[in-house]
């Protein structure tokens, strides 16, 4: 479970979030939907230890996250953006990862469903973009997680790694795991996701199921019920 209260962040003076509140429980996908610049980024990279919130706090399972630091060993993690040593084979950097973690993990079977395997003596300084996002999807799949946050996790996916992506989230989430997911691509949340949480300006302007947000907004997609409760903010 993860508890949010009354959490702040700036940049200098710019706030980016101003007393967000949540609670998400047990298992399910949570999109985090928003605008560029709303908080989504700031606000995961809070709950990994990223970022030092100003004021609030952040709880996991109930124990406060500040200042530690071993509660992400129970997390899987997409960033928006991967930076990998460019002159680093595949199989080095999955190596590397296993032992950085002293976990075998369970990398081979990723590898074949997002079709790595003519890839694993490539540098990764080579690969195109949807590649090296298909080896990032290994390295945030390859340790089992009670919690994983995707941050734009289709990003450069062909259309066949994004089936094997949507059913590696679905497999997951049968086995209990709960996920956070940022994405602009709407007909994903409406494929995949339990739960809605809409910012905008560094505040919760919305949180509940799809049925809720369509009963909310009047409309029965999810793309025209976000622009509906974008422009109620700004009535």
């Amino acid at each position: 479970m993860i508890h949010i209260e009354n959490l702040h962040k700036k940049f200098g003076r710019n706030p980016v979030l101003e007393g967000v509140e949540l609670s998400i429980a047990g298992s399910g996908i949570h999109a985090i939907l928003g605008p560029n610049g709303s908080g989504k980024t700031t606000l995961i990279k809070s709950i990994l230890g990223m970022v030092c919130p100003d004021r609030g706090s952040i709880h996991l399972d109930g124990t406060p996250i500040r200042g530690e630091w071993a509660y992400r060993n129970r997390m899987g993690y997409l960033p928006q953006i991967a930076e990998f040593p460019s002159n680093l084979a595949v199989a080095e950097l999955f190596r590397m990862i296993a032992d950085l973690r002293q976990q075998e993990g369970q990398a081979w079977p990723l590898i074949e469903r997002f079709g790595l395997q003519p890839f694993m003596d490539k540098k990764l300084g080579t690969l195109s973009g949807g590649t090296r996002q298909k080896v990032n999807l290994v390295l945030t799949f390859m340790f089992d997680a009670p919690l994983y946050i995707l941050d734009e996790p289709t990003s450069g996916l062909d259309p066949r790694a994004m089936i094997a992506l949507k059913t590696l989230i679905r497999e997951r989430k049968s086995s209990g795991a709960l996920f956070l997911i940022t994405t602009h691509i709407m007909p994903l949340v409406e494929e995949l996701a339990d739960n809605v949480i809409y910012l905008l300006e560094g505040r919760v302007y919305f949180e509940g199921s799809l049925e809720q947000l369509y009963h909310h907004t009047g409309e029965n997609h999810v793309e025209p019920a976000i622009a509906a409760i974008a422009e109620q903010t700004h009535v």
